[in-house]
């Protein structure tokens, strides 16, 4: 994906939207907002007591149907779970296996919220040409897919290839 230094620093500034990459799943402005506002929204359910650091998430099945999920922490820190992967297996739970976008928020004012690395692959397990928006609170946001997060990553269909 490219991008100007201008437009980043307009994005992190606050300033505008940059939406330089053409939408996999065709989804329309409103629901974009109202997907950022669910993930906005779910982030203040956050658990989040060793590192106060809160983040929510909402994924948009094909259907329209929006799960939303918050990071939940524990004292084992290993077995915390980030909130992309709690909106996910809140789907997955409900018989869904393919999705259309996925917004991601945090608290970070200064830039956007980017998923770590066990969430991209963690998408990817359910495709890798679907929409994931990289918010800021102000609602200003960075679309990519998940194929851009995550190039040249391993999926379901390496499982089946040839092996020694």
């Amino acid at each position: 994906m490219s991008q100007t230094s201008n437009d980043m620093e307009n994005l992190e500034r606050g300033k505008g939207r940059i939406n330089e990459t053409k939408s996999v799943a065709d989804v329309d402005d409103n629901i974009i907002g109202e997907l950022i506002n669910k993930s906005q929204e779910a982030k203040e359910f956050a658990y989040c007591p060793y590192s106060n650091f809160r983040v929510g998430a909402a994924v948009l099945a094909p259907n329209g149907t929006i799960f939303t999920g918050c990071n939940v922490e524990n004292a084992c820190y290993t077995l915390g779970i980030c909130a992309e992967r709690t909106a996910i297996s809140k789907a997955v739970s409900e018989g869904y296996r393919h999705f259309r976008a996925i917004a991601i928020a945090s608290d970070l004012n200064e830039q956007i919220i980017s998923p770590c690395g066990g969430c991209r692959q963690f998408m990817r397990e359910f495709g890798a040409h679907w929409d994931v928006y990289l918010t800021k609170p102000d609602g200003s946001y960075l679309k990519m897919s998940v194929e851009e997060l995550l190039p040249v990553s391993f999926g379901p269909a390496d499982l089946k290839g040839t092996k020694v």
